[in-house]
């Protein structure tokens, strides 16, 4: 599709990790990022509120690069209140209240591991030990749940998922709930763990996220492996 005066042509340089930025190089120059990055710009001279703050946005990457991924975690939109989402799925900036998901985490946690559960729900200590916390979708509008969705974003989160599988091995992948699940089909379960149960979400975490155990399964997993754990006390 050529660019028109309706889409204009704009630079694509996005500010993301090295390793990552390799990886991923080619996702920036195809039409459904450019017009994705266009639609990020009308929200932004609409006046709309976007989170996380556009620093933040590739935060996932920027903090686990591409040779430290042990785990990911597949989240789906950005938290859409004030001050919680921080480019990390799941996880809220020091000082928000953790979200109902993942309090059902922490008490997961407690259960499968003895996590002493904390007053946050900073989980910048794991991204920082190879746990790729990765949304679907990057951004949302304020106040409204996906509402970012359809745009790109899970073209370009699903082509991060398939790089890992291609070009890692023994990669422990935790897929919560439909939406992640969806993507196992881009995953090599001949080289990497997949694990899958009911989202953590009030809502389904009492039908088999609860007893799940993933968080000691993936450590047994990475230890096999010949990979250190991680450890998951904040």
């Amino acid at each position: 599709m050529s660019d028109s005066p309706e889409t204009p042509s704009i630079p694509v340089n996005p500010k993301i990790e090295e390793s990552w930025k390799r990886e991923l190089d080619e996702e920036f120059h195809k039409d459904y990022f450019v017009q994705l990055k266009q639609f990020l710009l009308t929200e932004k001279q609409s006046g709309a509120v976007v989170y996380p703050p556009g620093s933040l946005i590739f935060n996932a990457f920027n903090t686990t690069p591409f040779d430290a991924v042990k785990v990911v975690i597949l989240g789906q939109d950005p938290y859409h209140g004030p001050g919680q989402a921080h480019g990390l799925s799941f996880s809220v900036q020091m000082g928000v209240k953790p979200p109902p998901s993942l309090v059902n985490m922490f008490k997961e946690l407690h259960t499968d591991v003895g996590f002493k559960i904390p007053a946050h729900g900073n989980l910048e200590k794991w991204a920082q030990q190879g746990v790729l916390l990765l949304n679907s979708s990057l951004t949302v509008r304020a106040g409204q749940p996906a509402s970012h969705q359809g745009h790109g974003w899970e073209q370009f989160t699903a082509a991060a998922v398939k790089k890992l599988s291609d070009k890692r091995e023994g990669l422990v992948f935790l897929l919560w709930g439909k939406p992640a699940q969806e993507k196992e089909v881009l995953i090599d379960t001949l080289k990497h763990h997949v694990l899958k149960s009911p989202h953590p979400s009030p809502f389904s975490a009492d039908r088999g996220f609860f007893g799940c155990r993933h968080f000691s399964k993936a450590n047994a997993l990475l230890k096999e492996a010949g990979k250190t754990p991680i450890d998951w006390q904040l």
